[in-house]
């Protein structure tokens, strides 16, 4: 049973300045509507809604509150956005306008991560916000929806003390929010392929990673499907053989389709599609439930990339809807 959450609240309006971003910030709706148009009315049966915009007390889970009041500020949502016009709007129009669909897309996560430990598979059209830190936002990233799952998994017994994680992030840009997030938390385990000349260029996060695969500017898909099914099996068998896995969580960002201005590296859309089923089919033929995030995707194909993943797993998985 494969679960798909998604909000209409998940887009990002806001008067047309969110396209000073190279980041689609309606991609999320477009994902859905490719979704219904590949799928049909079938797709509803999988739907799981998100209930609400995630509220101040459970980010303070994962985030100061020295930081939460800080991005009430324009000045510090438009450097944590990277749209440095958002500084001169009016603070609450930024807070209805942007965090708010940041704030459902966040919630929507961790309902994400409890569909899959519920059901064994689940996809959250929205979040992935890899580069969010305890005390800072960056690279388009305010909340650190992956660590408030899970940390809100373990709050509520949905995953045992010692029961390990493991992420895997193939986002072209290395998760150094998320290596922040669990720098010293020992049932994180961390695999991480993505572009090593590009942002961010932090040594002090890369230590944290229990797989570290830096590739080449521009890696074709040919030599990058060959590292991760060179790397992934054995790291996921490393994990299994001596302790259960609880939980896998898929960082699938988009960025590395061939031509993105973000991500440069150049796979193709088949190899793509290629590499989010090998991922899933890697945690299903060990028994473990998995979670997938969008993440980053700078071209107008990503919600296209996103859609063909989805679909494709509710043409093998989707036999039986959501209950």
């Amino acid at each position: 049973m494969i679960s798909v959450v998604y909000s209409p609240r998940y887009d990002i309006r806001f008067f047309g300045v969110e396209r000073l971003h190279p980041f689609d910030s309606r991609k999320y709706g477009r994902a859905w509507e490719e979704l219904l148009r590949l799928i049909g009315p079938r797709l509803w049966q999988h739907h799981v809604p998100v209930d609400r915009a995630v509220t101040d007390e459970e980010l303070l889970l994962v985030h100061s509150a020295e930081y939460l009041a800080k991005i009430r500020h324009p000045k510090a949502l438009a450097t944590a956005l990277e749209v440095p016009p958002m500084r001169y709007a009016p603070g609450w129009s930024l807070r209805w306008k942007v965090v708010k669909p940041i704030r459902w897309a966040t919630r929507g996560t961790t309902i994400t991560a409890k569909a899959a430990m519920s059901g064994g598979v689940a996809v959250n059209l929205s979040g992935g916000y890899h580069h969010a830190k305890p005390d800072r936002g960056e690279g388009f990233c305010l909340f650190s929806d992956i660590a408030l799952a899970v940390r809100s998994l373990r709050a509520e017994g949905m995953l045992r003390e010692g029961q390990r994680v493991a992420y895997i992030d193939l986002d072209a840009h290395q998760g150094n929010g998320v290596c922040h997030q669990f720098m010293n938390d020992k049932d994180v385990f961390i695999f991480d392929m993505y572009n090593s000349v590009i942002y961010p260029f932090e040594p002090e996060a890369k230590q944290r990673i229990d797989c570290n695969l830096p590739l080449p500017r521009e890696c074709r898909g040919v030599e990058y499907l060959r590292i991760l099914r060179n790397s992934l099996p054995g790291f996921l068998d490393s994990l299994t053989r001596s302790q259960g896995v609880g939980l896998g969580i898929y960082n699938a960002g988009t960025d590395v389709f061939s031509g993105d201005p973000l991500g440069r590296l150049a796979l193709s859309a088949p190899e793509i599609l290629e590499r989010d089923l090998f991922v899933f089919d890697q945690f299903r033929t060990r028994g473990i439930p998995v979670m997938m995030l969008p993440s980053g995707g700078y071209t107008r194909e990503s919600y296209r990339l996103i859609a063909a993943t989805v679909s494709h797993l509710l043409e093998d998985l989707g036999t039986s809807p959501v209950s």
